[in-house]
């Protein structure tokens, strides 16, 4: 019976295959086939025209609307045309319409042999045919089949938690954020809350809010620190929170005691240095004469500018941070060739939400830096860690 249905659908396969060229031949071989005809249904049509204008011209006469040497010089005319296009008809004995012959026996001979030979070179007749079931018993390294799959026995088993908490940063990881937000949600449901679920659910929940670490993210981000007290990575997006809120004294000092507790090799330190500049700090054996070393360049916050901070408003600490970092931007426009200050402006615009701005700042700091460099490749890193699109930024 399973033979009978293979052979059943090579079968139905071949027709196809033949249906759909027989179908492109006749699209192709229908312009060469009519050409002839087309051409004298064009003459036919002018001719009928002209007799038209001849008994229009007649009426006119009759009605008084022409003088009769109008209308002998008119009827001339006319006739004179309508000669020309007769004398371009066929005879009443029709020679054989002109085919295109090689044209025709192009398409209906070479063009489906082509194909045929490609697809047996390039192809797989001898492949079976895989239903989708087929392929969920055996995934492969299939990612979509995989998920399909893991869908499907979690839609059965709702209740399986070890099945959400493998799904949730299969989601994230293919960008399905809504989706690694309810898988998270249930993992922490149904096997309890740990360090990785929760750390896990709060960037899903950034990732909805554009990187924004929201209150809700904050919250959770603070139940992981309850259970694992150096966790680097809720420690740093707590900190993170504070300087997007516009708290760089806060965000410096947290960021420092992070840098503080990491191995000298840890692969998060050099980020954390980095937000410790930008929040008036000093990057760990930074030379303050060094291009972007000196805490009062511009787009750095001076210590009054600090303290001023303290006492602004939301608004109002939003608006100075605004106006460093246009500050720094300036600076740079005169002195493009200072690599921290470019990875601080794109940092900058990114933590202001403004997209825009900060991929035109990578564009203009990969023209000073150019990818082939390694820190042109830091740039773009930090362009993909920030979600600002990289396509047409080396142009």
């Amino acid at each position: 019976m399973t033979a009978r249905f293979t052979y059943l659908g090579d079968m139905l396969f071949w027709i196809l295959v033949a249906v759909m060229t027989a179908a492109l031949a006749v699209i192709l071989l229908y312009p060469l086939l009519r050409g002839a005809k087309a051409a004298e249904n064009i003459r036919a049509g002018e001719a009928a025209v002209y007799r038209d204008q001849l008994r229009e011209l007649d009426r006119d006469l009759n009605g008084g609307l022409i003088t009769p040497e109008e209308a002998d010089y008119a009827r001339a005319e006319i006739g004179r045309r309508l000669i020309a296009v007769s004398a371009d008809e066929p005879a009443e004995t029709p020679t054989p319409a002109r085919h295109h012959r090689f044209a025709e026996a192009f398409v209906l001979l070479v063009l489906p042999v082509l194909g045929l030979c490609l697809y047996l070179t390039t192809g797989r007749p001898d492949l079976p045919s895989q239903p989708l079931e087929a392929r969920l018993e055996n995934p492969g390294n299939d990612v979509a089949v995989l998920i399909t799959k893991a869908e499907r026995h979690l839609a059965e088993k709702p209740d399986d938690g070890k099945g959400w908490d493998v799904l949730a940063p299969i989601y994230f990881r293919t960008m399905r954020v809504n989706d690694a937000q309810v898988a998270y949600r249930n993992a922490i449901r149904l096997l309890g809350p740990s360090p990785v679920r929760l750390d896990g659910l709060a960037e899903t929940l950034m990732a909805v809010s554009d990187g924004v670490v929201t209150e809700e993210a904050r919250q959770v981000l603070e139940q992981s620190l309850t259970l694992e007290p150096d966790n680097p990575r809720a420690r740093f997006y707590i900190a993170l929170s504070m300087e997007q809120a516009g708290r760089p004294n806060e965000a410096r000092q947290a960021f420092e005691a992070l840098a503080k507790q990491s191995p000298a090799d840890a692969p998060w330190l050099p980020l954390v240095n980095e937000h410790i500049a930008m929040n008036g700090g000093a990057k760990p054996g930074a030379d303050p004469a060094a291009p972007g070393g000196d805490p009062a360049a511009p787009g750095n916050p001076t210590q009054q500018d600090v303290a001023a901070a303290e006492t602004m408003s939301a608004g109002d600490r939003q608006q100075m941070i605004r106006g460093m970092v246009e500050s720094l931007d300036a600076k740079l426009r005169e002195e493009p060739n200072n690599f921290e200050g470019w990875v601080r402006l794109v940092r900058s615009y990114a933590v202001l939400n403004d997209k825009d701005r900060a991929a035109g700042a990578l564009k203009r700091g990969l023209a000073a830096f150019p990818p082939p460099g390694e820190q042109g490749r830091q740039l773009l890193a930090l362009a993909r860690e920030l979600g600002i699109a990289t396509e047409g930024a080396t142009q």
